[in-house]
C-alpha cells in the first residue's frame, strides 16, 4: 500500500505541522468539427459528438437549449431536431427542447441560466447525460454557465450558429453572464465535449451578423498568423459579399487557431496574467456597456483592435504602416473603426482597471508588432489613448473628444 505522511510529534507530545504536495493532470480532448446539414440522419457528425465514450451510462437523456434568433430564420430547425432524435439509434433520448432569448440580452440577468438549470432538474438530466446547445455566442455564455454549475458539471455540446461563435467562442472554455455592468462578471471555466460547426447556420444571418464575427478573425490573424491577415487584406470584398469561398476557410482557420492556442499554450484556464486572445477587448467590453450594447460584440471588437492598432504605432511598438492595414481592413470588411461613445474618454479608459480586475494581477494588454508577433505590455499611456481615440474619431467622421 502506498505510504502516507504521518505528522511527527516533538518532544512534548505535541504533533508537528504536515504538508502535501501533489501535481495532478486531467486528460482532455477538445472535439471540433464543421460540416454542412448537421441534423440530417445522413450525417454521422452529432450522433459521434453525442456519443457515450464512457461506456455505462444508463437512462442517458438530453436538453436541447435553441436561440430563439436561430429558429426565427429556420424555423423547421426545431422539428427536425426532434425527428434526428426520433430516427437516430445510438443517440441519447431527447426530453425537452427549451427555446431561450437569444442576444447580449440572454446574459443581462439569471433568467435564461435558470430555466436551463430547471429543466435539467426536472428532466432528470444526470452529468453523463446532455445539454445540448444550439445559438450564438452569449447563449452559449449563459447555458454553457448552466450546464456547469448543474451537478458539478453536465456534459455540454455546443452547436454555434453565428461566425463569430464559429470562428471563437464557441471553441473556447469559457461561460458565463453579465453582472453589475460588467462583461462575463459571473462564469466558468468548463471546455465542451464537442463542438459541431454546421456551416448552414450562417446562411440564414443577417448582413450585420454575419460580417460581426470576422472582427475576430482579424484579431487572430493579426497575433497567429501574418498569412491569414494578409488573406484577409486581399480578399475582404469577398467576404464581405458573403462568399463561401473563402469566407468558411477563414472561419474554419480561425476556430483552428483559437483551439490550438487553448490545447497547445500551456494556460486553458488563464491562470496566468496575460490573455492574448483578448487583443482589443478591453475597450470592446467598455464600449459594449457605454453603449448599453447596441454595439454588437463583433463590431466592439473592431473598434478595440483599431484603438490598440493605432496606440501600438503611436507607442512605436508596432511596425510603421500597420495602422493603416489594419484600419482599411476592418473598414474593407464593412465593420466601424469607432464610435460616438469613444469621445467619453474619462469613462472608456476606466475599461483598463476593469480588465486588470477581470484578469487579476497586473494589468496585461497584449498589443501587436506585426501580424502574427504579439507583445504584451503592463501599462498604457492615456494621453497616447486619447490621441488614439481621436484619430479614430475623426477617420469615422464623428465628433473628437473634449478635453477641457
Amino acid at each position: 500500500m502506498p505510504s502516507r505522511p504521518e505528522p511527527s510529534e516533538a518532544a512534548g507530545g505535541e504533533p508537528q505541522e504536515c504538508s502535501v504536495d501533489a501535481p495532478f493532470r486531467v486528460e482532455w480532448t477538445h472535439h471540433l468539427v464543421f460540416t454542412r446539414d448537421a441534423l440530417s440522419p445522413e450525417n454521422p457528425r452529432l450522433l459521434e459528438a453525442l456519443a457515450d465514450t464512457d461506456h455505462g451510462s444508463e437512462d442517458r437523456g438530453l436538453v436541447a437549449v435553441v436561440d430563439d434568433g436561430v429558429t426565427r430564420t429556420n424555423p423547421d430547425l426545431v422539428d427536425r431536431l426532434r425527428r434526428r432524435f426520433e430516427v437516430g439509434t445510438g443517440l441519447p433520448e431527447l426530453r425537452a427542447v427549451l427555446e431561450v432569448e437569444g442576444g447580449e440580452g440572454c446574459k443581462n440577468g439569471p433568467h435564461v441560466v435558470d430555466a436551463v438549470l430547471e429543466s435539467i432538474d426536472s428532466h432528470r438530466i444526470c452529468r453523463k447525460s446532455t445539454v445540448l446547445v444550439i445559438g450564438g455566442g452569449a447563449v452559449l455564455d449563459a447555458a454553457g454557465h448552466a450546464a456547469a454549475i448543474a451537478h458539478r458539471g453536465v456534459r455540454l455540446v455546443r452547436m454555434p450558429s453565428t461566425v463569430l461563435a464559429q470562428c471563437d467562442s464557441g471553441v473556447g472554455v469559457k461561460n458565463g453572464i453579465n453582472r453589475f455592468g460588467k462583461k462575463n462578471f459571473i462564469g466558468s471555466f468548463a471546455p465542451p465535449a464537442a463542438v459541431v460547426c454546421d456551416t448552414d447556420l450562417l446562411g440564414t444571418l443577417s448582413d450585420r451578423d454575419w460580417i460581426c464575427g470576422f472582427s475576430e478573425v482579424v484579431k487572430i490573424g493579426m497575433l497567429k498568423d501574418g498569412d491569414l491577415f494578409e488573406h484577409m487584406e486581399r480578399d475582404a470584398d469577398r467576404v464581405l459579399a458573403r462568399n463561401e469561398s473563402p469566407a468558411h476557410d477563414f472561419i474554419a482557420r480561425s476556430a483552428e487557431l483559437h483551439l490550438r492556442h487553448i490545447t497547445d499554450g500551456g494556460d486553458p484556464f488563464e491562470l496566468r496574467e496575460a490573455r492574448p486572445l483578448d487583443f482589443g477587448h478591453w475597450a470592446a467590453h467598455r464600449l459594449e456597456q457605454m453603449t448599453g450594447f447596441e454595439l454588437r460584440h463583433g463590431e466592439a471588437v473592431a473598434i478595440g483592435i483599431a484603438l490598440d492598432t493605432v496606440y501600438a504605432e503611436l507607442a512605436g511598438i508596432a511596425e510603421p504602416g500597420l495602422a493603416d492595414r489594419t484600419l482599411r481592413l476592418i473598414g474593407a470588411l464593412g465593420l466601424p473603426v469607432a464610435h460616438p461613445a469613444m469621445s467619453r474618454t474619462t469613462e472608456l479608459l476606466a475599461g483598463l482597471q476593469e480588465f486588470r480586475e477581470h484578469l487579476g494581477g497586473r494589468l496585461t494588454i497584449t498589443l501587436v508588432e506585426r501580424p502574427g508577433r504579439p507583445i504584451d505590455v503592463h501599462e498604457m499611456d492615456p494621453e497616447l489613448v486619447e490621441s488614439s481615440i481621436s484619430r479614430l474619431l475623426e477617420e469615422a467622421g464623428h465628433r473628437t473628444p473634449d478635453r477641457a
